[in-house]
């Protein structure tokens, strides 16, 4: 073997991973890459499943990578594949027993969902999380089988759900412990307009109330039953309580880790060189918001990345993305976010104002007049963003007397 051909190793083959092999193949083309995935599917894309679960697009359209593709990029994937342990002494990554040499390694593991932790709900065929593709196809058979149905927890994940439900003629409950859905990032005002999307959609809305039990008969969950007392009789039901980051095969290698995921810096280096997290996991330090955060979008594990191959490579390239996230909410609202919010910093400033007669709402989030963050509700309000993001990303700091005015920027 040529000792100058750098070999790669990366565990999770989702779009962090994936994005980072294909970075790797393009500057590196000599380069061995191994990646290895838990599930027996090439890379699909997680955003399309909630359009999926609606029936919106077909599940060919999810698939965004194929054997073909790995074959061709000459990475050798390995699915359905469980990686015990890196030994980060020996620079080896150990998959089924199997010893796979490395140079650079990446983790890209994700996370999986916590699951309800209530009493009748395991091992129930009708209660399901919505994190990968076969739940999807579980959740959408189950739908064909049902007259009513029940989305709990207050994230977007049960959004996602509770949307799905409703736009298939389902009797649709959302049932949630917060005071509104989306709690954790949205305030009362920005609530009522969520809380107007889903009524209109006929979604049923449950504040305030957690699941005591779930009630059973014949292997299946008839109905749940909430801390208020109430009683809701369903087919189906699904939950989204967020995640539980897939940090075990760090263990015993040296690799700091906290409840957040795997901690790297803002090269996305792990404390253990030559060894990087990308995407969900990655609790990573972020130099622009100038705060340690763990980020589950999309656009992020995607900017994850191309950023972590350059560094695999021998590159200094820091992370310098400003995390951002739109979504549909329901039929008649958006929802737009970019930078940091209340869901990870608690002193930030919050300048925002309200059109109630179109259903618009905008706050932008401050720190030491650094502006760091913005939240947008309502179709067409999205006017603006790309101005707010270039400002997060400049650092310049704006007196308070012009935060009301920014609230109005549109180019």
């Amino acid at each position: 073997m040529n000792s100058d051909v750098r070999r790669y190793v990366i565990v999770g083959n989702g779009f962090a991973g994936t994005t980072a092999a294909e970075q790797l193949r393009k500057h590196d083309p000599a380069c061995e890459i191994t990646l290895f995935g838990d599930e027996p599917y090439t890379l699909y894309n997680r955003i399309s499943l909630p359009p999926m679960l609606r029936k919106q697009i077909p599940e060919a359209k999810v698939m965004i990578r194929n054997l073909a593709w790995h074959e061709e990029h000459r990475i050798d994937l390995q699915l359905r594949t469980h990686v015990e342990r890196i030994v980060s002494e020996e620079r080896v990554v150990v998959a089924d027993g199997k010893s796979y040499p490395y140079d650079a390694a990446l983790i890209a593991t994700g996370g999986r969902p916590n699951p309800t932790g209530k009493p009748g709900g395991e091992g129930a065929a009708n209660l399901f999380p919505f994190q990968y593709l076969d739940d999807t196809r579980a959740i959408s058979e189950q739908i064909d089988q049902s007259r009513a149905a029940v989305a709990i927890g207050g994230s977007f994940i049960a959004y996602e759900l509770a949307e799905a439900f409703s736009s298939r003629g389902l009797e649709t409950h959302w049932l949630m412990r917060g005071p509104r859905g989306l709690h954790r990032i949205i305030d009362e005002d920005a609530g009522e307009l969520l809380h107007e999307a889903a009524a209109a959609d006929g979604v049923h809305m449950h504040y305030g109330e957690e699941v005591d039990e779930f009630i059973r008969g014949n292997g299946v969950i008839t109905k749940v039953r909430t801390t208020a007392g109430r009683e809701i009789e369903a087919q189906c039901y699904a939950y989204g309580f967020g995640l539980a980051m897939n940090t075990e095969v760090c263990d015993g290698s040296g690799i700091e880790t906290s409840k957040n995921g795997i901690l790297c810096d803002d090269h996305l280096e792990t404390n253990v060189k030559d060894i990087y997290a990308a995407g969900d996991v990655a609790d990573f330090y972020d130099p622009i918001l100038e705060i340690r955060y763990r980020m589950g979008t999309w656009n992020n594990a995607g900017a994850h990345g191309k950023v972590v191959a350059l560094n695999m490579m021998g590159g200094s390239e820091k992370y310098h993305d400003v995390p951002e996230y739109s979504s549909l909410l329901f039929k008649g609202q958006t929802i737009t976010q970019f930078g940091l919010g209340t869901d990870l910093r608690q002193d930030l400033e919050i300048a925002r104002k309200i059109d109630r007669e179109k259903k618009w709402y905008r706050a932008l989030f401050f720190w030491e007049d650094r502006l760091v963050g913005g939240l947008m509700l309502g179709k067409g309000n999205r006017a603006g963003k790309r101005k707010y993001v270039e400002a997060i990303k400049s650092k310049e700091r704006f007196p308070k007397p012009e935060w009301n005015a920014m609230l109005d920027w549109t180019a």
